[in-house]
């Protein structure tokens, strides 16, 4: 039985995609400029459902940012290649004769930033016939899933956070190594960011609380060693994917999808050995947690 569209938005067509995380939003073009009521339900639904799918958009990267910037603030990736006539957007691209991919591991943008993105929006240029989805996973239902007990221990902890170790030079010196990366990703001596944040957050716009840990780049809990912090981080970060807290997007050409990383992971699937996937990302900034 399909889901049916919510009667609380006024203003943009919003059908939930999957139980606990994702809507698609419909009968809506993002190449022409939006209203600031179709704004507000637009980030409303942004937070309530964690990612919004869109299909047959067809946007320049002008439009693409037109559409990022009537959200909110753009935010410059430091890590990713740029697309060269548009140094604002970032090329997420594997091509056929490339083995490794952008984003294999759960995450969530931006963590290592003092101030962490407020969200994403993907566009599909190129998507291969077969393979590519995206998976995401809710942290709402990541935290509304654990016991009172863990709850209470989680919710006076803050954890570390750093782009080193994923973008540093080390970092990237042995991912240049072992992966055919090459140009994709860079900047190596912009990788200089911590930043702590509570493990259990609000989230701003709909005051849920939400798990804010992942796998790439949180280090440690704060007052403790990274060894002492492995058990229990691993703990959540396998609790926080099982396949009910979770979603599966196929693309196609002309697919945006919009998620927030203040309450979803992601994760990009690599597997299209043989097949083109380009894909354009605009991230927008956001605000301290707390």
């Amino acid at each position: 039985m399909k889901a049916e569209t919510r009667s609380d938005y006024q203003f943009i067509n919003v059908t939930p995609y999957a139980a606990m995380v994702g809507a698609e939003v419909t009968d809506i073009d993002l190449s022409r400029p939006i209203s600031g009521e179709v704004r507000e339900e637009l980030l409303r639904a942004h937070g309530e459902f964690g990612v919004l799918f869109f299909h047959d958009q067809t946007l320049s990267p002008d439009q693409h940012i037109d559409f990022a910037e009537a959200i909110g603030h753009i935010n410059v990736n430091r890590f990713f290649k740029a697309v060269d006539t548009h140094p604002r957007i970032a090329e997420v691209r594997k091509d056929p004769d490339q083995k490794t991919n952008i984003g294999s591991r759960w995450h969530t943008d931006h963590s290592y930033d003092q101030e962490p993105a407020l969200g994403s929006i993907l566009y599909a240029h190129e998507v291969p016939q077969q393979g590519g989805d995206t998976l995401f996973a809710s942290m709402y239902a990541a935290h509304d899933a654990l016991s009172d007990g863990m709850k209470k221990m989680l919710g006076s902890m803050r954890a570390v956070h750093t782009s080193r170790r994923n973008f540093g030079k080390q970092a990237y010196g042995n991912i240049k190594d072992a992966t055919d990366v090459g140009s994709r990703l860079g900047n190596v001596d912009a990788a200089t960011q911590d930043s702590v944040h509570p493990v259990l957050i609000t989230h701003p716009v709909t005051g849920r609380k939400a798990l804010y840990v992942n796998d790439t780049f949180t280090v440690k809990f704060e007052g403790w060693t990274e060894e002492e912090s492995k058990p229990l981080l691993d703990y959540l970060y396998a609790h926080a994917v099982q396949p009910e807290f979770t979603c599966r997007f196929k693309w196609r050409k002309g697919s945006i999808a919009f998620w927030d990383n203040r309450c979803t992971w992601h994760k990009a699937l690599n597997d299209y050995d043989g097949q083109m996937r380009l894909m354009h990302r605009i991230t927008l900034e956001g605000t301290a947690l707390s």
